[in-house]
């Protein structure tokens, strides 16, 4: 038995509908695992379903996450169609880059309602005896914004900072329910938030960026194939810890 196969597993991803979220869903996919699929656009939540693996089963649910009443109902809903849950990746996130001048308190509750709550409000409802596994694994988004100081991400770095360290102490609490807790930190990967930001900032600043990192800009894949890992039966003595997946940016 391989290990790192996703095989007779269930795994719900929320941000499935581009970037990390959408390579997350189809390289588990190519391991095997069953699907539930969260996004809020549904449109390109179908254009993942459509990258999946051939005969991968998949459901989804169209909802924000920071607002839906109804979420537990709709997980139940899925849960009762795919079989109780073995992982979950909590991929949704915003990320704002905006001098501390520009900060609100409406934009740190918009990026910590994504980033950090309503993973947390998912791993809750996943907790549960009636929706997971007898072992489980949680992987949460971070980002290495999250450890080390960046200019102008202020509420993201906070945001993300948060993450890795709620992780810790769900993996505290869960490990007696047999839930793993992990994080995973990425650098810069090549998706639609990443090319909208080299836009916004120009030649020389997105030139400064790549010089940052070592291996070059990582590809969505790259994270993906490292929540596999934590999903996996391989990384069934890990848990509270941060994997950092940066091309040697943190290395500096």
């Amino acid at each position: 038995m391989n290990p790192f196969s996703l095989k007779d597993k269930t795994i719900l991803i929320t941000g499935a509908s581009s970037g990390i979220g959408r390579s997350c869903s189809v390289e588990c996919s190519r391991s095997g695992a069953d699907l539930i699929l969260v996004a809020r656009n549904e449109e390109e939540l179908q254009k993942t379903v459509s990258l999946l693996a051939p005969g991968s089963k998949a459901e989804i649910i169209i909802a924000d996450i920071t607002n839906a009443e109804n979420l537990e109902e709709l997980i139940a809903e899925k849960v009762s169609v795919l079989g109780k849950i073995s992982g979950f990746i909590h991929c949704a996130g915003i990320e704002k880059t905006l001098p501390l001048k520009k900060h609100t308190p409406q934009l740190y509750t918009d990026i910590f309602a994504v980033n950090v709550i309503s993973g947390f409000e998912i791993a809750k409802i996943l907790s549960l005896k009636k929706y997971k596994n007898e072992t489980s694994s949680f992987v949460f988004i971070s980002s290495v914004a999250g450890m080390v100081g960046e200019i102008g991400k202020a509420a993201y770095s906070a945001s993300k900072g948060a993450v890795i360290s709620g992780a810790r102490s769900l993996a505290m609490e869960l490990s007696r329910s047999g839930v793993r807790v992990n994080s995973i930190s990425p650098a810069m990967v090549n998706t639609p938030i990443l090319e909208k930001m080299f836009e916004n900032i120009g030649e020389a600043a997105a030139e400064e960026i790549l010089k940052k990192h070592p291996l070059g800009i990582g590809q969505p894949e790259d994270v993906a194939n490292a929540c596999i890992f934590l999903l996996s039966d391989a990384s069934k003595w890990i848990t509270g810890s941060n994997l950092v997946v940066d091309g040697g940016y943190s290395a500096h």
